[in-house]
């Protein structure tokens, strides 16, 4: 099976899209971190020293830390796909993250977008 093309791309080169979509709408850079970390379990040290790093997307995501159980909660469509409905897990997450970015995008309050069960 062929591994999506958005996989092997470097996580440093996907972050700063997020964080120009969020600029772009007014949020900031540090809510971005914020629900980044809360989904994955890196820590702010974490996340920064990959940033320096070429580690790829798919990477980025199986070997965080804890990715968060209340994860679950996110519902909706993201790049026409319900999240939910995916049923490869490492894509599944790349898009909660997705959809939690399109969230802070849009206006949604960060601590509705941190979801707890």
């Amino acid at each position: 099976m062929n591994k999506p093309k958005v996989f092997a791309m470097s996580f440093s080169k996907v972050y700063p899209l997020y964080v120009a979509k969020a600029e772009k709408k007014g949020r900031t850079k540090a809510e971005v971190d914020k629900i980044i970390c809360w989904l994955t379990g890196y820590s702010q040290a974490e996340l920064e020293a990959l940033l320096e790093t070429q580690t790829d997307v798919e990477t980025f995501i199986t070997e965080a830390p804890q990715m968060n159980p209340s994860r679950v909660l996110i519902k909706g469509v993201i790049c026409g796909v319900r999240v939910e409905d995916v049923e490869e897990p490492t894509m599944q997450n790349l898009r909660y993250l997705d959809k939690l970015i399109d969230e802070l995008a849009r206006g949604k309050a960060i601590e509705k977008i941190v979801r707890t069960a």
